[in-house]
């Protein structure tokens, strides 16, 4: 027997249907975040083991000329942004060496590598609140459809005087239904959640020691100075 979905939806009550509206428009939603999302993380990531390479083994002229060529990168666009915040301190230079920097400047700049780091993490994390949410909600938001269908057949079949199968059976189909598309909703973007967070975690980690390295690298913390210059060439 083929069960014929388009039929039951058809004929559902208007609050079942629009229970039903607002599970496909959560589903939509939930996978073109989950497409864009998959992407933007895998080339974040790829982007980062690059630059990464580069940074530990060249100069950081060559660290800085890399990053511009992975953009995807959190830790590239923490490195130009800290560039950006140099070359506006120090317009006048060519070459600008970090121990002639004054102190309320060395402190914008450790300012700027922190913050550029969080402001990269909330961008990353866009959009998977909402699969959270839809994972969490969706089940509820059918098994709503569902009792609001089951009472409205109870109420058709005191109204009908006859409980037999036949009359029952069409009328719990429909309802029953929200709850297999409120499932349906759920599931994927419960497991996406769950992927997504292990992998910003990851990120989140390796901008926070990356921020934490380039400060001490530059030596902008209060103890320790560098004798490393930032070309200015953006």
């Amino acid at each position: 027997m083929v069960i014929d979905f388009t039929d039951l939806i058809l004929q559902a009550g208007l609050i079942v249907q629009a229970v039903l509206l607002i599970l496909l428009g959560c589903s939509v939603g939930s996978w073109a975040i989950i497409l864009s999302k998959w992407r933007e993380l895998r080339s974040a990531q790829k982007d980062s083991e690059a630059f990464l390479e580069v940074y530990h083994r060249e100069s950081l002229d060559e660290s800085i000329g890399a990053a511009r060529h992975l953009g995807q990168s959190p830790l590239s666009i923490i490195l130009l942004s800290t560039c950006t915040e140099m070359s506006r301190m120090t317009s006048e230079n060519e070459e600008v060496e970090v121990n002639g920097l004054q102190a309320s400047h060395r402190r914008s700049l450790r300012k700027v590598i922190y913050w550029t780091a969080d402001r990269e993490r909330w961008r990353l994390e866009r959009g998977v609140q909402f699969l959270g949410t839809v994972g969490s909600s969706a089940p509820f938001i059918g098994l709503f459809g569902t009792v609001v269908g089951i009472i409205t057949t109870f109420q058709s079949i005191g109204e009908a005087g006859n409980a037999s199968l036949a009359v029952v059976g069409p009328g719990m189909a429909e309802a029953l239904i929200a709850t297999g598309v409120g499932l349906l909703a759920a599931i994927p973007a419960t497991i996406a959640y769950n992927v997504f967070v292990s992998r910003l975690d990851v990120l989140g980690g390796s901008m926070d020691l990356y921020a934490s390295d380039l400060v001490d690298d530059l030596g902008l913390d209060n103890q320790t100075h560098s004798n490393v210059g930032l070309l200015e060439e953006l």
